[in-house]
């Protein structure tokens, strides 16, 4: 201790955000050096806590440097400081956590392989030259590795590894780049790799074979992206038939080689995120064909961890790393459960012994002009909270949709995303959501008294929010479309909210998907729809787009005669099926579905009858677009309700004429988002509101999201699109989040 003289000062700072396992506390330690300070900074549950005192002056300079030079993977929110009578501190000293309730606790996501110790990794000088686990403050797992908070080593997956004396050195050594690096390990001390080697994993890839590579949050199935009968191997073991596989590389100069690229899709790419970033293949790429078959896109990542750089640096090509795991079942965590699951997929195993806290599956994003359109959300960006904009004056458990599943933990201004779980349709799918939520209650200390679900009474997320026997609050579907994107920008007031994708559980009774609403977090008003038709087959059109447009073109005689060529190939008999269940109204749910009506237009231009993943139609029917100019198409409105007969006429007609199908397919595209920006623009004057929302799985369609805005800001609106979640699904239950909080908090007012 020394003595405090009269131009001494002190003062605690509680900083709150995303400041644990980003190297805050060193910062703040070397911060507190700079400037000559004393004191001590330690973790507790939610926030970093700072003791400081010296000179006046040096603690107002401390305090702005807390936000301005904050660590890069660090997020401040708040700091709340506080003058006390100075202690006598001689020295600044990093302090044990303590485990002190947080009211907004935030762990950051697993970020990438830092630059740093990318050069040590391929260093032959270095003591962790090709060592598969190197990390540092500022990058490395995270989120997968934590157990519980204050975020130190001993609740980590990192408890198991007893630091080496070297690495203990440099764990306390406040000038090193590892100083209090919670997952700082070496070759001597550290997680292993085990089974099948790096060395002989790369040659066994070389040679056709499927490997399993555990990485962070999960398995990877990896191939050689350009042997095609390896990648026909791993789709059919997969049973995976069509939809496209990512595939990654080890920098963004290899990347430039396969697609095409700009400065905002080549940031995104190296970004500490490490997403798969969907972009325009180059033609002659050497990428197997079959690696993502009927598009004009390749999904691309860069490695995000060390273990699968080796494997890169070794193979010298591009390879296919898709989820580990059969098609629509949950990612493999453990080395057990990956031997078990996988075995019949892959041929070798490349096996650590970290084990995976959590499991998280890797980020998808697409460049737009308006910026990155999230496809999925995971690694990378999952768990960090989302602001609500009314706070939940109860915790909430919003228990989400059926396809693309997330669940959000609300507690005040903060809701906690779960990361991309996959869709609901398998009970191992169940299991592992109920797990992940056990998780995110402990890792965020919330227990919630309220669950929030859709209307659809099939979901079994609606059954999984009755189990809970809490009080329940049912959200209509596209209702919570458009509260997730109104959420995302703290909008509170009236909007007109178009929600267009496949199909919800509308308040009718009837499937909507195709809806224009004015809005606001209370309640919603549909005052524009696609027309309604019969979906022939229910669920099973989602897999034959023939059956969507028989369903449409039912609604005028004679209207089918003239697509008849759409329908060359389909079996007769289950075309007679088709017309007695349109003609008997059995298992033929009318439906307002923009998803169905771009599987409709995809088929009536002769690109699919049959689809082996949803979406397909519509991907391929956008890819064959591109930026091609498109011919005038009528698309007619009568008293809000768009009609899409014509429409769909005209694209068999035209391409009877042997019109170009691209001009057909841009056409088709331009006549949607004339027709929707024109029920938008007659919704907003007629509720006197000047703000628009997209939402829904069909604005990640990207040629329609961009020009949508365009019409829509040409006219003076406020157009608000998905930026941190996505357009689909996976943003249900922010939405439903957002609208429980304002209800219940209007319920107490």
């Amino acid at each position: 201790m020394s003595a405090t003289g009269p131009e001494r000062a002190a003062r605690t700072l509680a900083v709150s955000g995303v400041v644990q396992g980003v190297g805050f506390r060193p910062f703040v330690h070397r911060l507190a050096l700079r400037h000559g300070l004393a004191g001590w900074v330690r973790n507790t549950a939610g926030e970093v806590q700072i003791h400081v005192e010296g000179d006046a002056a040096a603690l107002d300079v401390f305090e702005l440097a807390l936000v301005a030079e904050a660590p890069t993977l660090a997020h401040v929110e708040r700091v709340a400081a506080r003058a006390i009578p100075p202690e006598g501190f001689d020295r600044f000293a990093v302090r044990a956590s303590a485990d002190a309730e947080a009211a907004r606790p935030a762990i950051p996501p697993d970020v990438a392989l830092c630059a740093a110790c990318a050069r040590e990794l391929r260093d032959p000088a270095n003591r962790r030259f090709g060592y598969p686990f190197i990390t540092c403050t500022d990058c490395g797992p995270r989120y997968t590795v934590v157990e519980a908070l204050p975020y130190d080593r001993a609740r980590t997956a990192m408890r198991a590894f007893v630091p080496c004396a070297a690495c203990a050195a440099e764990y306390e050594g406040a000038g090193d780049r590892r100083f209090h690096s919670e997952t700082n390990g070496c070759g001597e001390c550290g997680p292993r790799v085990w089974g099948e080697q790096v060395a002989s994993a790369a040659e066994a890839l070389l040679g056709g074979a499927i490997v399993a590579i555990r990485g962070m949050g999960g398995f990877h199935l990896a191939v050689d992206a350009t042997n095609d009968a390896a990648v026909r191997r791993l789709r059919e073991r997969k049973q995976r038939e069509a939809k496209p596989f990512a595939v990654m590389v080890a920098s963004v100069e290899e990347a430039e080689r396969l697609v095409t690229l700009d400065a905002a899709s080549a940031g995104l790419l190296g970004s500490r995120e490490r997403p798969i970033v969907l972009l325009p293949a180059r033609a002659g790429r050497g990428i197997a064909a079959s690696v993502a078959p009927g598009l004009g896109s390749l999904g691309v990542m860069l490695a995000s961890t060390p273990l699968h750089l080796l494997v890169l640096d070794a193979v010298r090509r591009p390879l296919v790393m898709t989820s580990g795991n059969l098609t629509d079942e949950p990612i493999a965590a453990s080395n057990d459960e990956a031997r078990s699951r996988l075995g019949g997929i892959a041929d070798r195993f490349l096996l650590h012994d970290r084990e995976i806290v959590a499991r998280c599956d890797d980020s998808v994003l697409r460049p737009a002009a308006s910026g990155p359109v999230f496809l999925r959300r995971a690694r990378g960006y999952a768990p960090l909270p989302l602001d609500l904009p009314v706070p939940a004056p109860v915790p909430l458990l919003a228990v989400g949709a059926q396809l693309k599943h997330t669940f959000a933990l609300a507690q005040g201004g903060a809701a906690w995303l779960s990361p991309h779980q996959g869709d609901l349709d398998h009970l191992e799918t169940l299991e592992h959501v109920e797990a992940t939520l056990r998780h995110y209650r402990t890792l965020f200390r919330v227990t919630p008294e309220v669950a929030v679900h859709d209307l659809h009474p099939g979901y079994l997320s609606t059954r999984l929010a009755a189990e809970t026997g809490l009080r329940l609050i049912g959200v209509q579907h596209h209702h919570a479309h458009v509260a997730a994107v109104m959420a995302e920008h703290g909008e509170t007031g009236r909007v007109v909210g178009l929600a267009f994708d496949g199909t919800g559980f509308g308040d009718d009774g009837k499937v909507w998907g195709a809806e224009v609403l004015v809005a606001d977090l209370i309640a919603a008003q549909r005052v524009g729809q696609l027309r309604y038709a019969p979906l022939p087959g229910g669920d099973k059109a989602v897999r034959t787009p023939w059956r969507s447009l028989a369903g449409f073109l039912s609604l005028e005689r004679g209207a089918t005669r003239l697509a008849e060529r759409a329908f060359a190939g389909v079996p007769s008999n289950e075309r007679r099926l088709c017309e007695q269940q349109i003609e008997r109204g059995l298992n033929a749910p009318l439906a307002s579905s923009m998803g169905r009506l771009f599987d409709a237009a995809a088929c009536a231009l002769g690109l699919r009858t049959e689809a082996h993943f949803e979406g397909q139609a519509a991907m391929e029917l956008e890819a064959l677009a591109g930026a091609t100019a498109g011919m005038e198409l009528p698309f007619p409105v009568r008293d809000g309700v768009m009609d899409p007969v014509p429409l769909l006429v005209a694209l068999a007609e035209e391409r009877a004429k042997d019109t170009g199908l691209a001009v057909l397919a841009a056409g088709f595209h331009d006549a949607v988002a004339r027709t929707a920006a024109v029920l938008a623009m007659e919704a907003a004057a007629s509720a006197g509101v000047r703000t628009v929302t997209l939402g829904g799985g069909t604005f990640q369609n990207v040629r329609l999201l961009e020009r949508m805005i365009a019409l829509l800001t040409d006219q003076g609106l406020r157009v608000l699109r998905p930026r941190r979640l996505s357009p689909n699904d996976g943003a249900i239950s922010f939405g439903q989040a957002a609208i429980a909080a304002a209800r219940l908090a209007r319920e107490i007012s």
